[in-house]
C-alpha cells in the first residue's frame, strides 16, 4: 500500500516495490501538489486516487527514478521507445554508439548526469586518440610489395590471421582496422605507414561528436517524459560544433570523362551510376527504387522508399529520410532509353533464372534479383573510379555534383532544394553554398549589364 506523507503544500507518496539482488527495499517515490482552491475534501479525494494510480503503476513496471543506471535505462530505451518510434538506419547507428556512452556513463545513476559531465565527454571523444579503431588504406605499391616478397594474399592471410576477403577488400579501396594493418604490416617485415596510409589524427570529427550528442539527449529527454528525471541535461550543454566539409564535386570535364568511363560497365552497373549523376538521388533511394516508380509516359521516377542494410536483419525497406524526401523527379530522354534497356536485359535475366529469381521488384538487384545492399553499390563506384583512373570521388559525389551542375545553371536555392529532397532549404544553402553564390555574382554582372551602362556607353550617347 502507497505511503503519503504531507510536506508543507506538497504531498509525497512512497511505494515499496520488492528488494533488489542485493537485498535493497526498492522504492519509488512521486510528489502531487494541489490545484490551487481545493477544498481538503477534493485533496484528499484526490490524494487518494493518485496514490492508487501511482501504485499500478509501480506495479506494472511503469515508474522508474533517477537512481536507475544509464546502462540499464538505456536498454529500456533501445527495448521499449526506439524500436517502434525510430528508423531503422537510426537505431543502428545508436547502438554503435552505446559502448563508448556506456563507458563514460553507463555506471552513473541517470538522475545525477550533469551538464559537466557531458561537456567533459565530449572533450574527451575531441581529444587526440579518440578515435580508437583507426581504418588505415593500403598504400598504391601494393601489389610490388606482394611480388617483391614472392607473396599472395592468401599467404598474407595465412600468416597474419586476417581473412582473405578482407585483405581483398582492402586491395580495391576498402579499408582496415588499425590492429589488423598491423598484423599484415608484420607478415611484411614492414613499418605500418609504409604499407598504408594513415590518418592525420585519431581525433573524432565535430560531426561525430554531435551523432554522440544527439544520442544520448534522445534517451534523456524520453527519462524525462516518463518522469524518470526532472530534466535533460543534455538542454544545458553546448551543442558540439561540426566542421564544415566542401562537398566533393566534379566539374563538367570530369564529369564527361566519367560518363564516357561508364558506357564501357555492364549494363547494370552503367545505368545505376549514370542514374545517379541524372537525378542526385541518395544511395539508399536508388537501391529503393522499384520499376512500378517509373511513369513512362510522363517520363519520372518517384522516390518512396530506401534500402537499409541492417546488421541484424540484412537489407530492409525504409521509408524516406523525411517526408520532403518523398519526390518526384523527370528523367532525360537518353537516361529513360537507358533505364528501358537495362529493363530489357534484367527481364532476360529473370527468364533464365525460372524459379530462382528472387522478384523483390526493386530496378537494381542482386545476381538472383533480391534487394541490392546499399554498400556493394558504393564497391562498384569505387573499383570503377579507380580502374579508369577517374577524379578522386564516392557514390555520394554524384548527387553533389548534380546539385552543383543545376545551382551553376541558375537553379534557385528553394527549387533545388524541393528536387534534392532536403528538409529545409537552409541545409541546400549550407550545403552549395560556392556555387549558389557563384550564379548570385554572374546575375550581379548581367543586372549590371541590363541596368547600368558602362562610361563608353554613356558617351556615346
Amino acid at each position: 500500500m502507497a505511503a503519503i506523507k504531507k510536506r508543507g503544500s506538497t504531498y509525497k507518496i512512497s511505494v515499496s516495490c520488492g528488494y533488489d539482488i542485493n537485498g535493497k527495499q526498492i522504492r519509488h517515490h512521486m510528489t502531487w501538489i494541489p490545484t490551487p482552491g481545493m477544498t481538503a475534501r477534493q485533496i484528499g479525494k484526490e490524494l487518494n486516487r493518485q496514490a492508487i494510480l501511482f501504485e499500478e503503476q509501480c506495479r506494472n513496471g511503469q515508474v522508474l527514478d533517477g537512481n536507475i543506471k544509464f546502462i540499464d535505462f538505456a536498454e529500456k530505451w533501445f527495448a521499449e521507445y526506439a524500436e517502434e518510434n525510430l528508423r531503422p538506419s537510426t537505431v543502428q547507428g545508436y547502438q554503435k554508439l552505446m559502448p563508448r556512452i556506456n563507458e563514460e556513463l553507463g555506471s552513473r545513476r541517470i538522475g545525477k548526469i550533469k551538464p559537466a559531465d557531458l561537456t567533459a565527454f565530449y572533450k574527451k571523444l575531441k581529444s587526440d586518440g579518440a578515435k580508437k579503431n583507426l581504418i588505415m588504406y593500403l598504400r598504391d605499391n601494393w601489389s610490388e610489395l606482394l611480388k617483391e616478397r614472392n607473396l599472395t594474399q592468401s599467404e598474407i592471410s595465412r600468416q597474419s590471421g586476417v581473412s582473405t576477403v578482407q585483405i581483398s577488400k582492402a586491395a580495391h579501396g576498402s579499408g582496415l582496422m588499425k590492429k589488423n594493418a598491423e598484423k599484415i604490416a608484420e607478415v611484411l617485415e614492414l613499418p605500418v605507414d609504409e604499407v598504408f596510409v594513415i590518418p592525420e589524427s585519431g581525433k573524432l570529427s565535430g560531426n561525430t561528436v554531435q551523432h554522440y550528442h544527439r544520442a544520448i539527449s534522445s534517451i534523456l529527454a524520453t527519462a524525462v517524459e516518463w518522469q524518470v528525471i526532472f530534466s535533460n541535461p543534455c538542454d544545458r550543454v553546448e551543442t558540439p560544433k561540426a566542421e564544415h566539409k566542401e562537398a566533393r564535386v566534379l566539374d563538367e570535364e570530369q564529369v564527361m570523362e566519367l560518363i564516357e568511363a561508364a558506357n564501357n560497365l555492364p549494363i547494370k552497373r552503367r545505368t545505376f551510376i549514370l542514374l545517379a549523376l541524372n537525378t542526385g538521388c541518395r544511395r539508399g533511394e536508388l537501391c529503393g527504387f522499384e520499376w512500378r516508380d517509373i511513369n513512362w509516359k510522363h517520363s519520372t521516377i518517384s522516390v518512396a522508399r530506401t534500402s537499409v542494410a541492417i546488421k541484424s536483419k540484412g537489407v530492409i525497406t525504409d521509408d524516406t529520410k523525411t517526408a520532403k524526401s518523398r519526390r518526384t523527379i523527370k528523367l532525360s530522354e537518353d537516361m529513360l532509353a537507358l533505364l528501358k534497356e537495362y529493363r530489357e536485359d534484367q527481364d532476360k535475366q529473370r527468364l533464365a533464372l525460372g524459379d530462382q529469381w528472387i522478384d523483390s521488384g526493386r530496378i537494381f538487384t542482386t545476381e538472383f534479383g533480391g534487394r541490392l545492399h546499399p554498400d556493394t553499390a558504393s564497391k562498384w563506384y569505387h573499383a570503377f573510379v579507380k580502374k579508369n583512373n577517374l577524379a578522386d570521388s564516392c557514390l555520394h559525389s554524384m548527387r553533389h555534383t548534380h546539385a552543383s551542375l543545376l545551382a551553376y545553371a541558375g537553379i534557385n536555392a528553394s527549387a533545388l532544394a524541393s528536387h534534392l529532397g532536403h528538409s529545409t532549404m537552409q541545409t541546400t544553402m549550407n550545403t552549395y553554398i560556392h556555387a549558389i553564390r557563384s550564379v548570385e555574382d554572374e546575375s550581379a554582372d548581367i543586372m549590371q549589364t541590363l541596368l547600368h551602362k558602362t562610361d563608353d556607353q554613356k558617351s556615346a550617347s
